[in-house]
């Protein structure tokens, strides 16, 4: 097994992966629904990955490492679903919220939330799920943290 600053090299489509890595991998999925990763979405990924505990003992070629993975797996047929599956199996039931919310501060990272990424963020809240409710109240948060003044 691989040290998370030293991640192994996958061929074949993974059944698990770590914690910390299935939280990227929700994140870069959302960051890409609308085909296009701009730069706040990167810089927001980098900044949570910087910042949260999930991902202390981790550096930022491990991120770049995993987010190239997970666009791996996206170009493969089901991609998406294929990643979903991969990031439930690999959280805990205590982490679908955490997934979620990670997800809806990257989707709104550049002020706008498009309809692709609305549309990851449900079938997220599906896969998870997650109450419609506490979803609504974790993207009203993360909007709110983003405004502009």
């Amino acid at each position: 097994m691989s040290s998370p600053d030293e991640p192994e090299t996958r061929t074949h489509t993974p059944d698990r992966i770590s914690a910390p890595e299935a939280l990227i991998y929700a994140m870069v999925t959302v960051s890409a629904a609308d085909r296009t990763i701009t730069t706040e979405e990167l810089a927001r990924i980098g900044s949570i990955v910087r910042e949260l505990p999930p991902f202390q003992s981790y550096t930022d070629n491990w991120l770049a490492d995993a987010a190239q993975e997970c666009g791996k797996l996206l170009k493969k047929p089901g991609g998406v679903d294929n990643v979903l599956a991969i990031v439930k199996r690999s959280l805990s039931p205590r982490l679908y919220e955490t997934a979620y919310v990670l997800c809806a501060e990257v989707a709104v990272s550049d002020l706008s939330v498009h309809n692709d990424e609305e549309r990851f963020l449900t079938l997220l809240a599906d896969t998870l799920e997650l109450e419609k409710p506490t979803c609504a109240a974790l993207l009203r948060g993360a909007r709110a943290r983003h405004q502009t003044v």
